[in-house]
């Protein structure tokens, strides 16, 4: 795989992961803010946080672009997140 479609494919994958990741937070306030239990949202904050770690870990041993790359993806997606967030507020 050659570096520039290598790091297409951490960006790509970097979007898929901060979607996930958003989608999770998004449920994770709708648990808290709407007073069930705290196990569920704590859960889930745990399983983002440690996805992240995994997620993140493994595109450093791939190298810096495509850590860069994935990172650029995860933003991408904080960014269609925040927008579906304003849409629905």
């Amino acid at each position: 795989m050659t570096g520039v479609s290598l790091a297409f494919a951490a960006a790509l994958a970097g979007l898929v992961f901060g979607l996930m990741h958003f989608v999770a937070l998004r449920r994770t306030v709708e648990l808290y803010s709407g007073g069930r239990s705290g196990l569920a949202a704590a859960a889930l904050t745990l399983g983002r946080i440690a996805g992240a770690i995994a997620f993140f870990g493994l595109a450093a041993k791939l190298g810096a672009l495509p850590l860069l790359s994935s990172f650029l993806g995860f933003l991408l997606a904080r960014t269609l997140a925040l927008r579906a967030a304003r849409r629905t507020a």
